[in-house]
This record gives C-alpha cells, structure tokens and sequence, in this order.
C-alpha cells in the first residue's frame, strides 16, 4: 500500500461527540451567549478536531511550498520566474510579509523547495524535497506525470507526519511560484465547471492583454489535457503544481494525525479543492482563512462547503493569510479555556 492510500486509510470523521459538553462551557462564560460570535464557532471546531475539553494551542507551524511552472513560458504572469528562487532565499532570510505575519501570531515557518527549477546550494534552513525543476507547460501537455504528482502529495504527507512527532497543535499552509494562479483556475475549471472567464483572476496584477492571454491560455490546457473531473489527482497531475499538490498532501496528512489546518488564498485553496474532492472527510479538518480577491476563490470555497473567516483583499499567498487565521482561532481557544465563567467571576445570570 502507498503512502497516500495507507494515511488517507486512517481518516477518520471528526467526532462530535463532546459538541454539548464544549457549548455548556461558551454560554457559561461572561457573556452573552454567542456573543463572540465566529471565535466561539472557532474554538469549537478547534476542540472537536483534537477531541478533547482541555485544548491547548501553543506550537504553530507555517509551510510554505515552492515551485516554478512551465506555464510561465506562456506569459501567464507580471513577473519572471526568477522571482521564484530569489523569494525563497527572501524567506529564509526572514524578510518576507510571511514571516513578519508568522512572527506577530507566534508561529514558525517552514520553506520547501518542492519543484523550484533553481539548484539551492546555500540555503540555510530549506527542506529541500525537490520532485523535479518545475512543471511541464500545461499549454502543451500534462504539468507532471500521475507517479509525480502521487509523490508531491506524499511529500506533504511526510512533512505533517514529521511535524506532527514534533508536537505542533496546528498548521498553516502557504506558497510561492510564478504563474501559479494559472494552474490552480484551471484546476478550479476543470473541476467546478464553470467558464474560464468567470474563475480567472489577474494574479500579481496583470493587465488587459495578459488577462485576456491567460483565459486562452487556461482554456487550451484544459482541451489538451481533458482532466477528468472525478479523478481529482488526474486533475492535478494535468493541470497542477508541485507546491499545489504538496499543500494538498499536507491537508491530507494533517487530517490523518487530528490537527487543524488552516489554509491560505487561491493557491492554498487549490491544494484543500484536490484534497477534499480525494477525500471528502477532509473538509471538518481544515479552516478557511481568508477569502481572496482571485475571481475563482469563490467557486472553491462553494465546493468545499466553508466559509472564509475575513475578507481583507489579500493576494499575497506565502501563507500570509493562514497566520492571520492561525491567530483568530488562538484567540478562540483562549476564550475557551481562559475567560471566566459567570459562578468563576460572581456575575449573576439573571434577567432584570
């Protein structure tokens, strides 16, 4: 048994089971009841992952999948794919709008080269997982063969494992690749249906020519390839990205071992639409961060059956938006376990 088929064996459906004995405790705390409003729904759904009255949220891990896509070739994007590599290093180096966000909720981040078509030599703290240089350009073909795709998912798996061993109560997705908002609304496409033109965002800003280019080029991908659409990892290997399909393994794993997962824009989107069209069950395990000014990020969600915690136009990716979560359900786990109970504090409960 693979890898992947051996973990997603072991997801299981969240148990509920303690909902009554977790909401007792809310509507004890001094206030109105419900009047904290998503934080409550928050910290509920944090406790009912880890099954458990007493949470803890202390150890906070952000990763943040890199890759390069054929696709740029295309000229699909505002920027050349050498920004790629030189955002990593930016990364490592802790200069990025990740890193300041990670370090504001507390959070670690983790850099994997999963598909950068750069050789990283010098590259202090990188987890080097590289399943090849870079996708193969949709335009003309599949992104990567079905086995590559397995082990891009596979690397993600390995990594929430690990992760997991080390005692992290949650993680965070995020990712970096030039022109990777193209394969994900193929990916988006091809799997909601929906027309092209209605599911394609202008990425890093791109204008009316380029726009125009990357529909067309999105369409021509999806004629080439003719993903099917009940076979998500078909999809995937036909359309996606390495960092897409790492995202997708680490929502899968982070499943397996009972741990939150709270799942960045678009592209992270992408990775949590494959991951949960594999597995339906997945969907009680992750949170949605954010919802992102990406045209196709609506459709997603819709699919998923969740409702992002804010809207702040974010675009960014890396993660950016996954710490910002990370740091809203901390604060509902400390609601939860921290603020006082009306018989703790004295309060009377009575209606005047």
């Amino acid at each position: 048994m693979s890898l992947l088929h051996e973990v997603l064996s072991k997801i299981k459906p969240v148990d509920n089971s303690l909902t009554q004995k977790i909401q007792a405790r809310l509507d004890n705390l001094t206030k109105p009841q419900g009047s904290l409003g998503r934080l409550e729904e928050f910290a509920m759904r944090y406790c009912l992952i880890k099954n458990t009255l007493e949470p803890k949220l202390k150890n906070k891990v952000i990763f943040t999948f890199a890759g390069d896509h054929g696709v740029a070739d295309e000229g699909v994007s505002a920027f050349p794919k050498e920004v790629t590599p030189q955002m990593v290093f930016n990364f490592l180096r802790g200069g990025a709008g990740i890193n300041v966000i990670a370090r504001h909720v507390g959070a670690d981040v983790v850099v994997v080269d999963i598909g950068v078509d750069h050789d990283f030599i010098d590259a202090a703290g990188l987890i080097k997982k590289k399943v090849n240089k870079g996708t193969k350009n949709i335009a003309k073909g599949p992104a990567m063969s079905k086995d590559e795709a397995v082990k891009a998912l596979e690397v993600g798996i390995e990594l929430a494992n690990e992760y997991a061993k080390k005692g992290y109560d949650i993680f965070g997705t995020g990712d970096m690749g030039i022109a990777n908002t193209t394969p994900s609304s193929a990916i988006v496409a091809a799997i909601s249906g929906k027309p092209v033109e209605a599911i394609t965002g202008r990425g890093t800003g791109i204008n009316d020519s380029l726009f125009n280019n990357k529909v067309a080029v999105i369409k021509k991908a999806i004629e080439i390839n003719k993903p099917d659409k009940s076979n998500p990892i078909d999809v995937l290997a036909k359309l996606g990205g390495y960092e897409i399909a790492g995202i997708a393994g680490l929502i899968i794993g982070g499943a397996a071992n009972r741990i939150p997962v709270v799942v960045d824009g678009f592209i992270s989107t992408a990775g949590a639409l494959i991951a949960t069209q594999v597995e339906p069950k997945i969907k009680d395990y992750i949170f949605m961060a954010h919802k992102s000014v990406e045209a196709g990020h609506q459709a997603m969600l819709d699919i998923i059956g969740q409702r992002p915690f804010v809207d702040l136009n974010l675009r960014l990716g890396e993660g950016t938006g996954s710490a910002l979560g990370i740091g809203l359900i901390e604060c509902g786990v400390k609601i939860l376990t921290e603020m006082a109970t009306f018989g703790d504090a004295g309060v009377s409960t009575s209606v005047q």
